[in-house]
């Protein structure tokens, strides 16, 4: 995957951190071993529960790119750190995750997902487009949607930003990944890996409308968590965070 991602993890004390990591790494191999258990069905890939805000970061914008050295790795830790903070990231109550349904498409990275209904994160994601990425270099400067110039107002989204997340949504939208892997998933696998995701705890179908701070249902999503910034077009199984930031 080209460049470095921001990621969205979900609260480690709330309990779907736990179940979908579980799910991920023994629950889903165990049961689907072909679709989800790599090669062989005895190594799945594994990798931190988590909902992709933005991929494409080239490395120049947080000060990436280090040297071999373990003081040169730190000092790209710490230029990661200090751009991350410095985003105008929307706080925890407005961003929320609501799991939707699962999911599958012809695509390694997206071979088995859960979908997370769209107005409860487009804030956050037009946030991590428009500075990890357009303001970084790969999607250019544009005007913004105030006809104020984008690189003069932090908070301001240009149209670029805009444009491109209608054209995601419809392509992709926001998702929780499952399964990495090549093996197609058929409609009564999905099925039935759709009643093991339920049956681990995770609530799916539920209205963002619904869900307030004070009847959120357990096990239907999240509100806030923390952004990681990850190098991955490394191997994935070096994909860590360099960088981190509690909403």
């Amino acid at each position: 995957m080209p460049g470095s991602s921001l990621w969205l993890i979900p609260p480690e004390s709330h309990p779907l951190h736990g179940t979908i990591t579980s799910l991920i790494a023994s629950v889903l191999p165990s049961n689907f071993p072909t679709e989800a258990g790599g090669d062989g069905g005895t190594s799945p890939v594994l990798f931190a529960p988590h909902m992709t805000l933005t991929s494409e970061i080239l490395p120049s914008t947080y000060g990436g790119d280090s040297g071999p050295s373990e003081k040169e790795r730190e000092e790209e830790k710490q230029r990661a750190q200090e751009w991350l903070d410095t985003l105008p990231l929307p706080p925890a109550s407005h961003v929320r995750v609501r799991l939707e349904s699962v999911d599958t498409q012809d695509i390694f990275f997206r071979r088995c997902f859960i979908r997370v209904g769209y107005d409860g994160v487009k804030e956050i994601v037009g946030v991590a487009r428009e500075h990890g990425v357009v303001r970084g270099g790969v999607g250019g400067g544009s005007t913004a949607s105030s006809g104020q110039d984008t690189h003069g107002q932090p908070g301001t989204i240009s149209q670029t930003t805009e444009e491109w997340l209608a054209w995601w949504k419809e392509a992709y939208g926001p998702h929780v990944s499952l399964i990495y892997g090549s093996t197609p998933i058929t409609d009564e696998k999905l099925s039935q890996i759709s009643k093991t995701v339920e049956e681990a705890g995770v609530k799916l179908g539920a209205s963002a409308a619904t869900l307030t701070d004070s009847t959120t249902e357990e096990g239907a999503g999240w509100e806030g968590g923390m952004v990681w910034l990850v190098p991955t077009d490394r191997p994935i199984a070096e994909w860590k965070p360099i960088a981190t930031r509690l909403l």
